[in-house]
């Protein structure tokens, strides 16, 4: 009797133990939403913060109204404006100068340019005989700009940052269009444009996910968005935010 009692006990404490390790491991630091988790964050951005901010804006389903949808059925690419004159895109809809031609795209920035496995052999050459399109009463001339990348966490895409942003911007300020794209339109393009976002239109990095999840279906990888935090912090330090 006195046995098992004492095995009783030890089973209840061994309970306790296990019911508190679970405890800590599941504990609201880990479930508190995403509200709670930017005011507890607010000072410091992380690569963790960003994908729960990732895993919560969801992208809403949206019908294939208006011609830019149909279109993108039509021609067989996945292509979604995200912001104004702005354009995530996959390898299908950089290489179909039709579908560019008839959206008015004046740039292209690929974000993966390289014939490896994973990456989009695309180049100058390939659009030089994309026309110059009459915009503001002036011709726009076509431009490309490629990154040799591939989208992996180690990959260092920061060092793409500024450029990218600068690019992206002289298309809009011209009056153009232009095509972000990687492979499938998702991970490299998309943190490109993220980047772009936070540092010529002073988003926040958890502004920039939440604005081009509404339009489009976007997964940067881990790496990437550590890096994208990084970036946060660093136009914090330097006071580029308007708040």
């Amino acid at each position: 009797m006195v046995a098992t009692a004492w095995w009783w006990c030890a089973q209840s404490l061994a309970n306790d133990r296990y019911t508190s390790s679970i405890g800590d491991r599941y504990s609201s630091l880990y479930y508190q939403s995403p509200s709670r988790l930017e005011s507890s964050s607010s000072e410091q951005t992380t690569g963790r913060q960003l994908q729960r901010v990732l895993h919560y804006s969801m992208t809403p389903c949206r019908s294939l109204q208006g011609l830019r949808r149909s279109d993108c059925v039509l021609h067989d690419v996945d292509c979604d404006e995200v912001y104004p004159g702005i354009y995530i895109g996959d390898a299908a809809a950089a290489k179909n100068k039709t579908y560019l031609r008839m959206m008015g795209i004046t740039h292209v920035l690929n974000a993966a340019e390289g014939c490896r496995y994973g990456q989009v052999d695309t180049g100058h050459s390939y659009y030089r005989d994309m026309p110059s399109i009459r915009r503001n009463n002036k011709d726009t001339y076509f431009r490309y700009m490629g990154f040799p990348m591939v989208d992996a966490p180690t990959t260092d895409i920061s060092r793409y940052f500024h450029v990218a942003a600068k690019f992206i911007d002289d298309a809009i300020s011209c009056g153009g269009k232009i095509l972000v794209h990687c492979l499938v339109g998702m991970s490299r393009s998309a943190t490109c444009v993220l980047a772009y976002l936070m540092i010529c239109r002073k988003m926040s990095a958890v502004d920039a996910i939440r604005k081009v999840r509404l339009r489009r279906d976007i997964r940067p990888n881990d790496g990437f968005l550590q890096q994208l935090a990084d970036l946060d912090m660093e136009l914090k330090r330097k006071n580029l935010y308007p708040y």
